[in-house]
């Protein structure tokens, strides 16, 4: 119970989970964990790994745990916390991001002792008749409950009906693979307990959950994103998922410590204590943190590696040892030359002409050390070929003519 309840904000009903696990040391009935996914995206952070990581734990417990890919549920996209309804998926988008969602969780949890399904399976084939009996168990008033729901209802932006069906499909997934546990952040609240309501309601032994938190993003302000552009992502390289975890406010240290890594809690709490009583330098638990987190997805020598790279480019002023080329096509440049707006997207730095021009206007782009300041700029192909190019203060590329 301490392994299960490390890291979370609730578990409903604390009591009954207890009875859950007892029986299943009497008995030797592993327990049913599950944990839902949208793919939505194709790309995962580490916040996407806090739920992954309990899944682990309960792998390392000796129990049976279930991860549902939603490429039926992600065609209409979980509308928690939303304030508009979702863009509408297809299914091949959906499909692609699927295969790289499970990819990417087998950096955390053993895939091949998990059972890995699609809601699609039994969502699929259910008819309209099917569907209205299931949604019959719901009132609207428990689904306006919701505060996202309501929110919108009272401010009068739209709500597609389509969307309240979405917590009764999460729910009759826990119904079909009988799950004993669901695990989901403090967003996720109404969609576990509804699953746990139609379980009961359709003779099943409810579901317990797991409530966990939704990691703060590298700037400490709002829940990790992408499209914030404050996440650390799973496939980024090791240099420079370390420069992002040091870039992280103090205060959030140790709730990273706790969500992201496999430090243990008395461990996490001493080196708390040492800081705060002035042994230790906010930096170096950082530095530690940044080490733990990076050698979990790839390996502890690239770990140390790259806290090596980091002292000596951020202290000491110097450029990385390992610059990453990226081969840009003589055929963008203009009788002119190139323009640096384009050759920042050229390089992957943005994903955009606009943001390509917001990172220029913050200061953010520099080549050679010199900071860009002006978006018009026009570039030869003898002041780019060869040259660094820097985003921010951790993305170096070395521009590669072809």
């Amino acid at each position: 119970m301490e392994l299960i309840s490390s890291g979370t904000v609730e578990v409903i009903p604390e009591g009954e989970m207890r009875r859950k696990v007892a029986r299943s040391l009497e008995t030797g009935r592993p327990l049913v964990v599950k944990l839902g996914v949208d793919p939505t995206r194709p790309d995962l952070h580490i916040g996407h790994s806090v739920p992954l990581t309990k899944l682990r734990h309960f792998q390392q417990l000796g129990h049976q745990v279930v991860l549902i890919i939603g490429d039926f549920t992600a065609l209409i996209g979980d509308p928690s916390m939303q304030d508009a309804t979702r863009p509408v998926l297809t299914e091949e988008e959906v499909e692609k991001n699927a295969r790289t969602y499970i990819e990417q969780a087998e950096r955390v949890i053993d895939t091949k002792c998990a059972r890995v399904v699609r809601n699609s399976q039994w969502l699929s084939p259910l008819d309209f008749k099917d569907v209205l009996e299931i949604a019959s168990r719901f009132t609207v008033a428990r689904i306006l409950e919701r505060d996202d729901f309501s929110r919108r209802y009272r401010e009068g932006k739209p709500v597609g009906l389509h969307e309240f069906l979405y917590p009764v499909m999460q729910a009759y997934d826990s119904v079909v693979i009988e799950a004993d546990i669901e695990i989901g952040g403090t967003d996720q609240k109404f969609n576990l307990l509804a699953g746990r309501n139609l379980q009961r309601s359709m003779g099943k032994e409810p579901q317990c959950i797991i409530i966990l938190p939704l990691l703060e993003g590298t700037n400490g302000v709002r829940k990790m994103s992408k499209s914030l552009e404050n996440d650390v992502g799973l496939t980024d390289p090791a240099g420079e998922m370390f420069g992002k975890l040091m870039s992280i406010p103090d205060d959030i240290i140790w709730d990273y410590f706790r969500l992201v890594t496999r430090v243990g809690s008395a461990a996490i709490e001493q080196l708390k204590g040492r800081v705060e009583n002035g042994e230790v330098n906010p930096r170096d638990a950082k530095e530690r943190l940044a080490v733990e987190v990076v050698g979990i997805y790839h390996g502890p020598k690239e770990a140390e590696e790259a806290a090596d790279e980091f002292r000596r480019v951020f202290s000491m002023g110097e450029l990385p040892g390992r610059i990453p080329p990226v081969e840009v096509p003589r055929s963008r440049f203009r009788a002119a030359g190139i323009w640096v707006v384009d050759l920042v997207v050229s390089l992957g730095l943005a994903s955009s002409n606009g943001e390509a021009r917001r990172l220029i206007a913050g200061g953010g782009i520099a080549i050679e050390g010199e900071k860009v300041e002006d978006a018009d700029l026009e570039l030869t192909p003898e002041q780019v070929d060869g040259k660094v190019v820097r985003k921010g203060k951790k993305t170096f590329v070395r521009v590669e003519l072809v």
